[in-house]
């Protein structure tokens, strides 16, 4: 199926109820998924082309069913949180989770909905309001210790990655730093372990996951490899590596 195809396949309004959702030939059952998980399926993401354009809405399940191979591209950002010792949240997703269950990441990674305020392009205004609003309901983070302005949009990449054979990922990821001490009170539905990690500590804390068998997600893999020990190591001068023109292409 070609892809104007399948956005507007996408964005129609399946039939669905109690006992599951279709996507094609898949059927989703509710009872085989968390039903936490299972309500936010249906939260409207914002569908984009490659170049970052808004070109409509579609749920989250079905920006994330796989099909043919691929998942529909929509928006989505990584938050990178440190605190005042320069150590940088981490966490490991809940086994409830349904892309990447119990894989370790970076501080808060989501997508901003297709509403009024999280469409919002200048500055990025629509993405650092979802960043907030997630940091709230993932980590627990008061919305006053992450406001809007105290982000730093850096750059975005563009990135896709299967999850199974029937979820995946693919998204024009916004990247966002955080340097604040904050509060946290994490939920266990998203989250099943968070922690802290030094600079100096990170190369080692990821060869503990590998030896261990625990996996990091891709998108956290990929901005771990090219981008973040640099832009770590100069968390005082992040202006020097902000570039909202161009997106990076690391499709996995």
């Amino acid at each position: 199926m070609s892809w104007p195809k399948l956005v507007l396949q996408s964005v129609k309004k399946f039939p669905h109820h109690k006992q599951s959702l279709r996507w094609s030939s898949k059927v989703i059952k509710a009872e085989n998924i968390d039903p936490q998980q299972y309500a936010l399926l249906s939260e409207p993401c914002i569908l984009v082309d490659e170049n970052d354009n808004n070109i409509g809405a579609a749920s989250k399940r079905d920006c994330h069913l796989m099909h043919n191979g691929s998942s529909l591209l929509h928006r989505a950002f990584s938050v990178f949180l440190f605190n005042s010792s320069g150590e940088l949240l981490v966490h490991r997703r809940s086994e409830a989770k349904i892309t990447f269950p119990g894989y370790y990441t970076n501080t808060c990674c989501s997508h901003p909905l297709h509403t009024s305020d999280e469409i919002i392009e200048e500055k990025a205004l629509g993405v650092r309001l979802a960043a907030q609003r997630r940091l709230e309901f993932e980590l627990g983070i008061p919305r006053e210790q992450a406001l809007p302005q105290d982000f730093t949009f850096l750059t975005r990449i563009h990135y896709a990655s299967p999850s199974d054979g029937m979820w995946g990922e693919h998204e024009m990821d916004y990247i966002l730093f955080l340097m604040k001490n904050v509060s946290l009170e994490p939920n266990e539905n998203e989250v099943q372990d968070v922690r802290y990690i030094k600079r100096e500590d990170f190369s080692k804390f990821l060869a503990n996951l590998h030896s261990n068998s625990i996996p990091i997600t891709p998108w956290f893999d990929l901005i771990c490899q090219k981008f973040l020990p640099l832009w770590w190591e100069n968390l005082d001068n992040l202006d020097r590596f902000i570039d909202h023109k161009n997106i990076h292409r690391m499709i996995k």
